[in-house]
This record gives structure tokens, sequence and C-alpha cells, in this order.
């Protein structure tokens, strides 16, 4: 198996053990076993367990926020519609069998205190995600700070259906948001 193949292996069984059951409950040797790759394999691909949460982290933060875009990039709408078509993308995350919240908050509860890495890379998801959310906004003819608003939102519905286990706050909060962009004019 070369490089590449072996670290994909690799990444698909950290993030569906790391997501499924945290990041603290999983060791290296439960990740070897469910990729099949060798542990002297695994530590030469990843030196470290730190190294290999800090790459389940950027790899699931580059999946997350592509799909996401390409789902408002898919929608012939109009501005505020795109940035409604968010909640509409995250009720269909919510809905999804294994659902258990937001990676990165999880993993920030997990090790943020003590994981710069950690931290880093759940600061910078959340950091990017505003980012987007603020440039659909303002492309709808609202205030950047109302970017962030729409984020907590967002941030809100996640940790809500997470603990709830309903899609519910997407449909709420998108209603939340839909009531924001409606204060401002056409």
């Amino acid at each position: 198996m070369d490089t590449e193949a072996a670290r994909t292996r690799v990444l698909d069984a950290a993030e569906e053990l790391f997501y499924g059951r945290g990041i603290q409950a999983v060791g290296m040797d439960a990740v070897r076993s469910a990729s099949g790759v060798t542990l002297r394999r695994l530590y030469q691909l990843f030196p470290s367990k730190g190294a290999l949460v800090e790459a389940y982290l950027l790899r699931r933060d580059a999946r997350w926020r592509d799909s996401l875009a390409a789902y408002v990039d898919s929608l012939d709408a109009p501005p505020r519609e795109r940035v409604l078509a968010v909640f509409d993308w995250l009720r269909g995350w919510f809905e999804e069998p294994g659902f258990r919240g937001c990676a990165f908050i999880n993993s920030f509860g997990e090790l943020g205190a003590t994981s710069p890495e950690v931290a880093e890379a759940a600061r910078r998801h959340k950091e990017e995600f505003r980012r987007y959310l603020t440039e659909l906004v303002t492309e709808a003819g609202a205030p950047a700070s109302t970017g962030a608003h729409v984020a907590l939102l967002a941030e809100g519905a996640m940790a809500t259906a997470a603990i709830a286990g309903s899609s519910a706050p997407a449909r709420e909060a998108r209603e939340a948001a839909a009531l924001l962009l409606r204060q401002v004019p056409a």
C-alpha cells in the first residue's frame, strides 16, 4: 500500500473513531486496528497521537467547509436565500446517522485546555466559518456584523442539535436568521 493510501485509511479510521467515541477514548492501537495498517506504519505517517489528531481536524475542516460551500454554490437563489441555505445544509448534517455535533467544539471541549494544536484548529475552523457567513450576508446586503450574528445562530443550532438529538434547531435558527436579514433594506 502506498503512502497516500495508507494515510487515507488511517485518517478515515481516526475520523470515525475520534468523532464517534471522542479523542481521549481512542488509542493509537484502535486506529491501527480499524485502518488495517501496522503500528509501525501508523507511527511513520503520524509520529504521535497529537499529530494524528491535528491531521484529522485539518482534513475534517476542509471537507466540512467544502461541502457547505458546494451546497450553497449549487443553488440558483437570491443572496438572502443563500444565507438561509446554510441552515438547510446544517439540517441535513444533523440528520445524518452518527451525528454527534461539531467535531471542533467536541475536540476543544476534550483537549482545548491542554493541546494548543487542537485549540488552534478549532479557532481556525470557527473563524473560517464566520468569515464565510460574513461573505454571504454582505452579498445579501447586510452589514458585515450580521455575519457574526448568523454564525452564533449556526453554532447554537449545532450544539443544541447534538444535545437534543434533533434537527429542529436548524429550522429554528433559519427562522431567526431570516428575521435578522429582514431588518436589512433590500
